[in-house]
């Protein structure tokens, strides 16, 4: 029999994770990834404790062990500190994608496999498919609207070896109704939003404590002020609300199209397809990551910009020192230097990297 710790964030999805494999006759145990300490920062609407409760809860009812893994400096280290070098460079990072590829697929699988199990159980909506080689690979859960394959874009071949993801072949609706047949505490608790240690919180409010505020002008493309903004790490492009600057008479609403670094300049221009720096054609790659095979000649892939975009056709060129030049057939809107581009080769995840 294989044990499998299960990471049980307090959802409903994990917590089915965990039924599903005890039901198919693993040994299971439970534990709960404690990445924040509310006393490090007055968090008030931390969700970690409620957390702790509602995976314990689960532990509990399944009769399976349970304990806390405290990872606080790890995640201080590895996400913390590159979400806040991140802003402060100008660039948007993804803490959610890093969480994944150094914690729960780095360090607390590390911490398992130590322990003696056999690998580690998420409730992340993916499928994976071992290849007759033994290799693996990660295909789109079941469920479209629920996929997260994006979020796993970095991660290697021997992280997943020693995964898995019991309810990628389900669909949302059917988690549900496993977790409520089950009798199981959470079953109709909501699911999380926002970045995966924050909550609700908004990031502006948490960066106000690692970031300090450098004012600056807000300006057009032709370089007119139109008003001040008071740091450029407030802001991402593609933003629109929040931005300081009124519509024109025409009701067109800004939009930021550029942090400009060098000269603490906030770029901002009408939301219209024609805006210069809004939409764009090509990237280049940097960091490039495969979840299998390294893919090492130019040729026709889909990509995945952001979470819940679909599917974009791409070319992708290969170039040295690991990265890439992707051409998209359509112009996006609003790509982020920092953010992630996930490929894909039909359903299956190939792999991920950043936008310079």
């Amino acid at each position: 029999m294989e044990k499998i710790l299960v990471a049980l964030s307090g959802g409903v999805d994990s917590a089915v994770a965990a039924l599903l494999l005890k039901e198919q006759g693993y040994a299971v145990s439970g534990a709960y990834i404690r990445t924040w300490m509310n006393e490090e920062m007055p968090l008030a609407d931390c969700p970690a404790q409620q957390d702790i409760e509602d995976s314990r809860a689960v532990a509990r009812h399944l009769g399976i062990d349970y304990e806390i893994v405290n990872l606080v400096n790890e995640y201080r280290e590895h996400v913390v500190n590159y979400l806040v070098d991140g802003y402060q460079r100008g660039i948007t990072p993804n803490p959610d994608m890093m969480c994944n590829r150094e914690m729960k697929f780095g360090i607390f699988q590390d911490y398992a496999l130590k322990a003696d199990f056999d690998g580690i159980a998420t409730g992340h909506y993916v499928r994976k498919l071992t290849n007759d080689d033994g290799s693996d690979d990660l295909l789109e859960g079941l469920d479209p609207n629920k996929d997260q394959t994006y979020f796993l874009a970095l991660l290697r071949q021997e992280q997943i070896r020693q995964a898995c993801f019991p309810v990628g072949e389900l669909q949302k609706p059917r988690v549900r109704e496993i977790a409520q047949g089950a009798k199981l505490p959470n079953a109709d608790k909501k699911d999380s939003q926002g970045i995966c240690f924050l909550g609700d919180m908004n990031i502006s409010r948490f960066l106000e404590y690692y970031i300090e505020d450098k004012p600056g002008d807000i300006v057009n493309t032709d370089g007119k002020v139109l008003g001040r903004h008071r740091g450029l790490h407030r802001y991402t492009t593609g933003q629109r609300r929040g931005i300081g600057v009124p519509s024109n008479t025409d009701n067109e609403f800004y939009v930021v199209t550029k942090l400009d670094m060098e000269r603490n300049e906030l770029v901002v221009a009408f939301d219209h397809p024609d805006s210069p720096g809004l939409f764009t054609s090509e990237v280049e790659l940097y960091g490039l990551s495969f979840v299998n095979r390294p893919v090492t000649e130019p040729c026709r892939l889909l990509a995945k910009p952001r979470y819940r975009d679909p599917s974009q056709a791409i070319t992708y060129t290969p170039l040295e020192g690991g990265r890439a030049r992707v051409q998209f057939d359509a112009p996006q809107r609003a790509l982020s230097a920092g953010q992630i581009l996930a490929l894909y080769d039909g359903q299956k995840l190939l792999g991920g990297g950043f936008y310079a």
